[in-house]
């Protein structure tokens, strides 16, 4: 008998939840964890703050346009 749609999606969600592994996920989150901080290191005061405006700009922008 074939799988249903239901039972198809189950299982690939499933799949995707899997365990995994730690020294993978510790691996990743060590990455990540430096990322950031090397990232804005590197960058210039002005540069940081160009980012900052953009970032703002786009926040509020978005705000704006749901009323």
């Amino acid at each position: 008998m074939a799988e249903d749609v239901n039972q198809a999606a189950f299982r690939i969600v499933g799949v995707g939840t899997r365990e995994k592994n730690p020294a993978a996920v510790e691996l990743g989150r060590l990455g990540g964890l430096k990322g950031g901080h090397a990232r804005a290191a590197k960058l210039s005061k002005k540069r940081k703050q160009e980012i900052a405006r953009k970032a703002a700009k786009s926040r509020w922008s978005k705000k704006s346009k749901k009323s």
